[in-house]
């Protein structure tokens, strides 16, 4: 495979390329991909609420994508200075399972910290199964810091059953 792509934003006219991509893809033990609740987010995307940045082949065949998002939550976490600012969140980062390890991810996840920054969001967060060796290389190559370790065998049902919240202050 060619490691020349194209990266854009999504469009809605995008979401059953992408639903069809995250369920072939994105299943691991590390990841937690109900149906229900990825098809919801990326129908975010056509409602406004969602935004995602795409990277595909130049015949247009999608290669990966990273979602994103304004949040109200993580205010906690937030250093006391910043507590008042607006908040962005990542929600799904994939890649074609033939690409992983060589830096798409890392692309597309800075994409996004320019796609939160046009919204004026400087301050990210991501999350990742504790275990997941490789969404932690891409995050770390992004800039993301841990901030949390914590149990979550609800989304978690492989290995230590725990999630690590990741923070990115890009400004």
């Amino acid at each position: 495979m060619s490691d020349t792509f194209t990266h854009r934003a999504a469009q809605p006219a995008d979401i059953p390329a992408m639903a069809a991509f995250i369920f072939e893809h994105g299943p691991n033990p590390w990841n937690h991909l109900p149906e229900a609740a990825v098809l919801a987010h990326l129908r975010g995307i056509a409602e406004g609420s969602v935004r995602a940045v795409l990277a595909e082949r130049a015949d247009g065949s999608l290669v990966g994508f990273v979602t994103f998002l304004a949040s109200d939550d993580f205010a906690h976490h937030q250093p006391e200075e910043r507590r008042d600012l607006p908040r962005g969140y990542v929600g799904e980062a994939v890649v074609h399972r033939d690409l992983a390890g060589r830096g798409l991810g890392s692309r597309l996840l800075g994409e996004a910290v320019r796609g939160l920054g046009e919204l004026g969001i400087h301050d990210i967060y991501i999350e990742r199964h504790e275990e997941n060796a490789g969404s932690a290389g891409m995050m770390r190559k992004a800039g993301f810091v841990e901030v949390a370790t914590f149990a979550d065998p609800q989304r978690r049902t492989a290995g230590s059953r725990r999630t690590t919240l990741c923070y990115l202050r890009a400004r």
